[in-house]
C-alpha cells in the first residue's frame, strides 16, 4: 500500500489547498488519535489516562490555524495536548522524549516559503516515524470519526518554559570543559522557529552574537535568510569582521557553515569535520551514513581514513533508518541535515553547531583545517516542475538522455534523478570533474522533458 498524504518529512503543501486545509488537518489529528487510543489499547470512553502530545510551530502566520485544527482533532479523539508555541522541530523531539508524552506534532514547512506549511510527527522516543505507523494514520483516515462524549474530552495546557527547556538542553552537548568565549558569531535563524532560542544559545556559551533572521512577522520565514540563502550570512560575517556565521532553516533542523572569510560549507563537509574530531578525541567512528547525494570527494576522503560510508536515500528519515541497521551514530546530507545519536534522536541545527564548533575551538582553527585536501566534485543541481505521481523513468527523452550523458562521463561523475517528495518537482543532480560539465549535463537532461 502506497502512501497518499505522507511524503518524505511529513504531509506538505500549500495553504489553503488540499492537504494543507483546517478540516482535513482536524481529520488528520483526530485520526492519529485513533491510532494512538488503539496502540495504547485506551478505548474512547476509558477511564485511564489519556495519550498527551505535545505540538510545536514555526512562525508561518497559518500556523495559528494549523495548531486550533489540530487541537480540536486530538480533543475529540480524546488526547489531551500541550502547545509548546514557536519551536525548532528537534526542540519539539526532544520534549517529546523528556515530557514523556506519546507523540511529538511540528507545524512547519522546514525550508520552504511561508505560503507553505505542513504537519510531521515525532515518536515518543523523540524519533521520525515508521512508513508503516503513517499507513496506520491514513487507514484511519478513511474510517468514519469516533467523537468520545464530553466527559473523556481531551484537554489542552500551555508549556510556558519550552523555550528555556529546550536552549539548556542544546548548551549541554558542547563539552563543559570549553567556552565560546572570545568569538563573535553571526546567527542566521531564517526568521524562523529558532528566532528566540538561536541567539541565546550561542550567547549563554560566552559569544559575542550579531543576530540576523531573528525578527518574524509570519510572512518573512526563509525570506532571503537562513540555510537556504546563506549568501546573506556570508555577507554579513565578512563586514562584522565575526569569526564564524551560522545559518538555520525555518525549523532549524538544519545547517550551513560560513567562515571568517565568507566561504560556505555544506552538511557534507560539516559531516566529515565532525567524523574527524572524533577520531581526534579517540572516538571510534565505526562508518558514516550519507545519501544518495553525498559528495564523491566526502566518500574517498572517509574512505582513506579507513572509515566507510553508506548511501540512504534523499532524505534524514532514511539516513536513520541506516544509522539504525548498522549500529552508528554519524550521518547526515549535504543540505545540512546532521544526525549525531549520541547527542539527540533527530538532525538538529543548532547541536550540529555547537559540534563543529565544539572541534574548531578544541583544534584552535577553522573548518578549513579540517578540510585539508577534501576539494568537492561540482555538482549542479535542478528542479523541474512535475506532476507528482508520475513517473519519470517511462519518459523516454530523459531516459535516453540520461543514457548518453552516464556513458560520457564514464566513471568520473554521478547522476542522481529523483522525485521531490515534498515538493511538485523533479530534482537533476550531475556530478562531475569539472562544474562546466556538471551544468552541461544537468541542462541537457533538464531539457530533455520539454
Amino acid at each position: 500500500m502506497s502512501r497518499q498524504f505522507f511524503g518524505t518529512d511529513g504531509i506538505r503543501g500549500t495553504v489553503g489547498q488540499a492537504p494543507i486545509t483546517p478540516d482535513f488537518v482536524l481529520r488528520l489529528a483526530h485520526a492519529v488519535g485513533q491510532v494512538l487510543r488503539r496502540n495504547a489499547q485506551v478505548t474512547p470512553h476509558s477511564s485511564q489516562a489519556r495519550p498527551q502530545v505535545v505540538i510545536g510551530k514555526d512562525t508561518r502566520i497559518s500556523g495559528y490555524m494549523l495548531e486550533s485544527a489540530l487541537e480540536s482533532g486530538f480533543n475529540s479523539a480524546g488526547v489531551d495536548v500541550i502547545l509548546a508555541g514557536p519551536l525548532p522541530t528537534p526542540g519539539v523531539a526532544y520534549l517529546t522524549r523528556t515530557l514523556r508524552v506519546d507523540l511529538g506534532v511540528v507545524i512547519s514547512a522546514s525550508h520552504n516559503p511561508f505560503p507553505d506549511n505542513g504537519i510531521k510527527f515525532f515518536s515518543a522516543q523523540g524519533s521520525k516515524l515508521s512508513d508503516d505507523w503513517e499507513l496506520e494514520v491514513e487507514a484511519a483516515l478513511n474510517l468514519p470519526p469516533v467523537w468520545v462524549d464530553s466527559a473523556h474530552l481531551g484537554k489542552t495546557r500551555r508549556l510556558d518554559d519550552a523555550a528555556g527547556r529546550y536552549i539548556e538542553f542544546c548548551k549541554s552537548t558542547f563539552d563543559s570543559a570549553l567556552t565560546l568565549k572570545g568569538l563573535k558569531i553571526v546567527v542566521d535563524a531564517a526568521n524562523g522557529a529558532a528566532y528566540q532560542i538561536a541567539p541565546k544559545v550561542f550567547h549563554e556559551l560566552g559569544a559575542e552574537v550579531h543576530a540576523m533572521g531573528c525578527q518574524p512577522d509570519g510572512f518573512n520565514i526563509n525570506e532571503g535568510v537562513g540555510a537556504t540563502h546563506p549568501e546573506a550570512l556570508a555577507k554579513a560575517v565578512v563586514e562584522q569582521g565575526a569569526d564564524f556565521g551560522i545559518a538555520l532553516d525555518g525549523d532549524a533542523d538544519r545547517l550551513q557553515w560560513v567562515d571568517r572569510q565568507g566561504r560556505l560549507y555544506n552538511g557534507d563537509q560539516l559531516l566529515f569535520v565532525l567524523a574527524m574530531d572524533r577520531l581526534a578525541q579517540g572516538d571510534p567512528v565505526p562508518g558514516v551514513v550519507g545519501t544518495l547525494m553525498t559528495n564523491l570527494a566526502v566518500e574517498l576522503a572517509l574512505q582513506q581514513q579507513k572509515i566507510p560510508m553508506r548511501r540512504a536515500k534523499v532524505g534524514d528519515r532514511y539516513v536513520l533508518e541506516v544509522l539504525a541497521e548498522q549500529g552508528w551514530t554519524l550521518g547526515g546530507e549535504g543540505s545540512g541535515h546532521l544526525l549525531m545519536l549520541d547527542q539527540h534522536t533527530t538532525g538538529d541545527g543548532l547541536v550540529s553547531a555547537l559540534q563543529v564548533l565544539q572541534a574548531c575551538v578544541r583544534r584552535g582553527q577553522d573548518v578549513e583545517a579540517f578540510l585539508q585536501g577534501v576539494e568537492l566534485f561540482p555538482q549542479t543541481l535542478l528542479n523541474v516542475p512535475w506532476v507528482v505521481g508520475q513517473d519519470w523513468r517511462t519518459n523516454a527523452g530523459l531516459v535516453a538522455a540520461t543514457e548518453q550523458i552516464q556513458a560520457e562521463l564514464g566513471e568520473s561523475g554521478r547522476i542522481l534523478i529523483r522525485a521531490s517528495g515534498t515538493e511538485p518537482v523533479l530534482r537533476i543532480m550531475v556530478e562531475a570533474k569539472e562544474a562546466l560539465q556538471a551544468k552541461r549535463s544537468a541542462d541537457f537532461l533538464a531539457a530533455a522533458l520539454v
